[in-house]
Parts: structure tokens; C-alpha cells; sequence
């Protein structure tokens, strides 16, 4: 009957060990999909101020000029 209690709690630590190795592989593959999604809107970002950027500065100008002259 000791054997059996041994066996039983034996088991129990193997799936309480693998239950702490699923949950730190769920951890790090969470971290990984945050990464890929802050490498996408960084591209975006960037994409989007080549694309923009004489738009941009250009607003950014007049608004700075209408502020100078307004004060």
C-alpha cells in the first residue's frame, strides 16, 4: 500500500513539473507574439513617415508659424 501512495505521489510531482514547464513555454510564446506585433507597427511606422514625412513637417511647420504669430 506504501508502494502504491509513492507511486501515486511520484506521478503527481512528474505532472506538477510539466504543468510548470507548459506555463513558462506559454509565457515565452506570449512574449514572442507581443515582439512581432511591436516589430509590425514599427514598420508601419516607419513605412508611414517615408511615405509622409515632407507632409509631416510640413504641417508641423505651419502650425508652429501660426503659434509664433499668434502669441
Amino acid at each position: 500500500m506504501e508502494l502504491v501512495i509513492r507511486l501515486r505521489e511520484g506521478l503527481r510531482a512528474i505532472a506538477e513539473g510539466q504543468a510548470e514547464k507548459f506555463k513558462a513555454l506559454a509565457k515565452g510564446q506570449t512574449m514572442t507574439e507581443y515582439a512581432l506585433i511591436l516589430a509590425a507597427v514599427a514598420v508601419v511606422v516607419f513605412i508611414t513617415y517615408q511615405v509622409m514625412g515632407q507632409d509631416i513637417t510640413s504641417f508641423i511647420n505651419a502650425v508652429d508659424t501660426d503659434l509664433t504669430t499668434a502669441s
